[in-house]
Formats: structure tokens, C-alpha cells, sequence
């Protein structure tokens, strides 16, 4: 870790670097998952589900930045490579081989609410280590990720 004036203790900067690298890895992967289904989904709500993957994309761009900030506040380094984000991120693999609209809702859904889960995990965990600045900055990104994912499942009634 690098050198800070933050007054957390060096142990709880530690885990919360480790605990938000690990989400940052999932939300860059998440990110491109999302772009994936904007770029190659076909059907009848083309234009409605292209903009939705798209603004879903467009959120955990904007967590994506808030947490590798966070990390670096706290002295770390942010892991944001391909190459790091391919070997850490916990996420699923996104299925190449679809195109129908709501296939893919049916797929990043799935992948939000892992995320999601994750992110929900993260907050008590930091919480529990006295990094409240952590734990509330994934509150936020809960928050976006339950929204996202209410935006996605929405689509999904009419087959129910």
C-alpha cells in the first residue's frame, strides 16, 4: 500500500483494497457483458432493450470509476486491466451465442443479481471492518444495481 494520511487502520485499508479490487474486476466484467447485449441483441423491442443495455452499461461505468477511486484513496491500486479483470472477476461468462431480446435480459439479469449479491456481501464485510466510507459507497452501487436489474426484470413478466 502506498503512504496516506487516512486514519483508518493499515489492516482495514488492506481489506477493503482487496474487498473493492474484487468488485471492481466483476463490475468491468459486468460492464462489457452489458455492452455485449447492447451491440448483438435482435427482436421486436430491439430499440427499447438496445438503449436499456446500454444505460445499464453506462451505470457500472460510472461505479466502475467510484470504486477504483476508493481504492486508490485508500493507498492502493486499482486492478482494472483485462488482464487482471479476466483472471479475478467471479462473474459467469456471458453466452456468445444468443441474439434474442429476451435471452439476453434473461442473461444480464442473472449476471446483475450475482453482482448484486456480491455487492451486498461486500457492504456488511466492510462494515464489520470500521470502513463505513466502503460500506457506504457500495450501498450506493447496490442501490444502482437493484434499480438496473427491476429495469431488466421488467421485461421479463410478459413470459411468466
Amino acid at each position: 500500500m502506498f503512504d496516506t494520511r487516512n486514519d483508518l487502520p493499515p489492516a482495514t485499508r488492506a481489506r477493503s483494497i482487496e474487498l473493492l479490487n474484487a468488485r471492481l474486476a466483476d463490475a468491468i466484467d459486468l460492464q462489457t457483458q452489458a455492452k455485449y447485449a447492447h451491440w448483438n441483441v435482435k427482436g421486436p423491442n430491439f430499440i427499447a432493450l438496445h438503449e436499456l443495455f446500454d444505460k445499464v452499461a453506462e451505470t457500472v461505468e460510472d461505479q466502475i470509476d467510484t470504486i477504483a477511486e476508493r481504492v486508490t484513496a485508500l493507498g492502493g491500486t486499482a486492478h482494472g486491466t483485462l488482464v487482471s479483470v479476466a483472471r479475478w472477476t467471479s462473474l459467469k461468462p456471458y453466452p456468445e451465442d444468443i441474439t434474442d431480446g429476451v435471452t439476453h435480459v434473461e442473461a444480464l439479469s442473472a449476471v446483475l443479481a450475482d453482482f448484486g449479491r456480491k455487492v451486498r456481501a461486500g457492504i456488511d464485510e466492510s462494515a464489520k471492518t470500521g470502513d463505513a466510507g466502503t460500506s457506504d459507497l457500495l450501498t450506493g452501487v447496490s442501490r444502482e444495481t437493484d434499480k438496473n436489474l427491476w429495469f431488466l426484470e421488467a421485461h421479463l413478466y410478459a413470459k411468466r
